[in-house]
Formats: C-alpha cells, sequence, structure tokens
C-alpha cells in the first residue's frame, strides 16, 4: 500500500529528504518553482558530480505570473489554434524571467535567503541542477522522482499536490503518495522524459542563474554610486508623475513660490498613494502654507474636511488660515488630544489629518501620540 503524506501526518519534505540522501539523480515536474523553497533541498544535491549523470532536472510546467500574462498568452493561443513559434516562446521565457526577478523581492531579505539563491545559482552554473520550462500546454502535474543504484527499488516516486515551495513540501495540506511499483515508476519516468525532450520545453537554466546574480543576493558588492542612482531613478519618478498629475488651486498658484508649488504636488502624489506625507523642510521655507495648500487640494478633490492638530501656540495661527484659505473642519491644540472631554475620542471621524510640528510625537509611548494612532486607525 501507498503512503499518504498530507504534511500533517506525515510531511512530504521528509520523504523527499530521506530519499535523496541515497539517490544519485532527481526529475521533479512542478506547477510552482518557489527560489527560495530550493533551500530545503539544496544541500542533499550539492555533493553530485554532473559529470558521473548526478542531475537534478526540474520542470516547470505552470508558472504564474502575479497578473496572468502567460496564462493569456496561453489562452490566445489556444483559441486561435495556432501552434507555438519562436517569437511566443521567446515571449513567455522572458516573462518567466520577469517574474523570478519580482519573486527575489518579495518578503524581507535574509542571510539564509542570500546564501540559499548564491548555492542555487552555483548549482545552476556547475549543471548539478537543470530547470526548463515547459511550454506547449499548461502543465499542472506534481511528480517527484529519485534514482538510486538499487536492483530492488531504482525509483521512487511521489505523486500528489506539492509543489516545489516550502509551504508546499511541509508546511500547508497537500495530499500525495509514493509511487514504488518498477512498472509504474517506469511509466513515470518515460512520461517525464517526453515532455523533457520536447521542442518547447526551453532550458532557463541560464535565466535563472542571471536573475539570482543580477539580484540583491550576488557575490560581488553593487557601488554605493549605483544605489545613489536607483534612488534618485525612483524619487523623480514620484516627483515627475506629482508634478504631472496635480494641480494647485488658483490662490496658491498665484501666491506661492515655484519651488514650494513642486513641493506641493510632489506631497499630494504621496497622499494619494500611501496615504500619508511628511513636509520637512527647514525653518523659513513655508511649510505651513504648503500644508494648507495640500489640504485644501484634497479637500476640493475628495470633498474632505481637515483635522489640524498643532502645538497650543500656533493655535490662532491655524485657525486664521483654516478661515482665510477656507478649510473646512477644525483646529485642536495637541494638549487638547488627550482630553477626557474636548480630545479626539468622541470626535467625528475626519477624513483628513494634519499634525504640525509633529516631531512632538516622537515618543510613541506618550499619551498624545497614543490618541492620535488610535483616532487615525
Amino acid at each position: 500500500m501507498p503512503r499518504i503524506f498530507d504534511n500533517i501526518s506525515q510531511q512530504l519534505l521528509d520523504a523527499l529528504r530521506a530519499t535523496l540522501q541515497t539517490a544519485s539523480q532527481a526529475d521533479f515536474c512542478v506547477g510552482y518553482f518557489n527560489l527560495r523553497g530550493w533551500q530545503s533541498l539544496d544541500d542533499l544535491i550539492a555533493p553530485w558530480d554532473p559529470a558521473a549523470g548526478q542531475v537534478c532536472r526540474v520542470l516547470i510546467g505552470m508558472q504564474r505570473p502575479p497578473h496572468d500574462d502567460v496564462k493569456a498568452l496561453y489562452q490566445v493561443h489556444a483559441e486561435a489554434g495556432e501552434q507555438l513559434d519562436n517569437a511566443r516562446a521567446s515571449l513567455l521565457k522572458h516573462r518567466f524571467a520577469q517574474h523570478l526577478r519580482e519573486q527575489i523581492t518579495f518578503g524581507i531579505p535574509t542571510s539564509r535567503d542570500e546564501a540559499g539563491l548564491r548555492r542555487l545559482a552555483a548549482q545552476l552554473r556547475g549543471g548539478q541542477v537543470v530547470v526548463k520550462l515547459f511550454l506547449p500546454y499548461p502543465l499542472h502535474a506534481k511528480l517527484y522522482l529519485l534514482f538510486r543504484q538499487d536492483a530492488n527499488n531504482p525509483i521512487t516516486g511521489f505523486v500528489g499536490s506539492s509543489n516545489l515551495t516550502l509551504s508546499g513540501l511541509s508546511r500547508q495540506g497537500e495530499l500525495n503518495v509514493d509511487v514504488l511499483d518498477h512498472d509504474a515508476t517506469h511509466k513515470l519516468s518515460a512520461w517525464f522524459n517526453d515532455r523533457w525532450k520536447d521542442r518547447w520545453c526551453l532550458d532557463v537554466s541560464a535565466d535563472l542563474a542571471n536573475v539570482i546574480e543580477n539580484s540583491w543576493a550576488r557575490e560581488a558588492l553593487v557601488p554605493p554610486y549605483l544605489i545613489y542612482l536607483n534612488m534618485a531613478y525612483h524619487l523623480s519618478v514620484e516627483a515627475r508623475a506629482g508634478l504631472s498629475q496635480f494641480r494647485l488651486p488658483a490662490r496658491f498658484d498665484e501666491e506661492l513660490f515655484e519651488f514650494q508649488k513642486s513641493a506641493v504636488k510632489i506631497a499630494a502624489r504621496h497622499l494619494n498613494r500611501r496615504g500619508g506625507v511628511i513636509i520637512g523642510d527647514v525653518v523659513g521655507l513655508g511649510k505651513t502654507m504648503m500644508a494648507t495648500a495640500l489640504a485644501r487640494m484634497v479637500e476640493d478633490d475628495l470633498n474632505y474636511e481637515t483635522l489640524i492638530i498643532c502645538p497650543k501656540n500656533l493655535v490662532p495661527m491655524w485657525e486664521h488660515y483654516r478661515k482665510e484659505y477656507g478649510l473646512r473642519g477644525t483646529v485642536k491644540s495637541l494638549t487638547e488630544v488627550v482630553h477626557k472631554t474636548r480630545g479626539l475620542k468622541d470626535l467625528k471621524r475626519y477624513r483628513l489629518v494634519l499634525i504640525d510640528e509633529s516631531h512632538n510625537l516622537r515618543n510613541r509611548e506618550g499619551r498624545r501620540y497614543k490618541a492620535i494612532h488610535e483616532y487615525v486607525k
């Protein structure tokens, strides 16, 4: 009777590792390949010698970018009844590489991830691991075949639902069985080889190694100047988008200096995309006017009202600005926000909150910080 691996009573990862310890070759067919998930097996592949035929072949049958671009290409191909051509295959391969680049950016990088990705790149370059992308049609199979020098049990197979990811091998509920029957394992091996040798089963080992070697996990250090340029590029993209997408109310367009107009538009971009923004200019550059203009833009565009929170001595100034520039809303002092009757607890929910002199709220354990944080939350 076959054993069942559901990652509850028995984990597939434990069985794979135990079998790999005596194996000298492996064939994996999976729908999804996770670069970090490979770390759970890579140490057992490391001693293999490709010159002696000790290779792990990985066939990826149904890789999907986040927006299903490849799926759409498959669908167009199927509906049109066309055969794959070199141009379409090249496009699918390019999309796959792009998806791998995005995959590496997910989560917080760790030293363990960095070392694991470098080992995978070395195994790909050294021929210990060969990865192919199956393109003729979406292939959803999950098959693990392990070969060893054993007359009684030369091939051990595992068939089921687990992808080559850490969660698929050990964490989330799956259903897999082992296959030990000689005839069945040889048929599974033949099935794998038929697809491995297909004309449109493309070797992406070098592409995968390139993705890793040009990522944050690369061996060579990135020069600080290139990091600076990268940051400057992304900041400039944000700035250009803000300058082109937002327009100031007529009065502010007349009264603000050019650098202030630019700052307000860029701040509006951040506020619109991220739900918050800090205006951090030094004293004397007109932060109050810029904040007022930004609040007025949001009020006009979204019909919001503004809650202004500031030090007690600045309340008269903000009351003047609120009336002078037609802001809707109210002004509260920092000392009021924790007041039992005049505080924020029973205040109506303003959709826009403007905090002046916000450096006064650096202490997260302070009562004012907690009151404002709870109100915003």
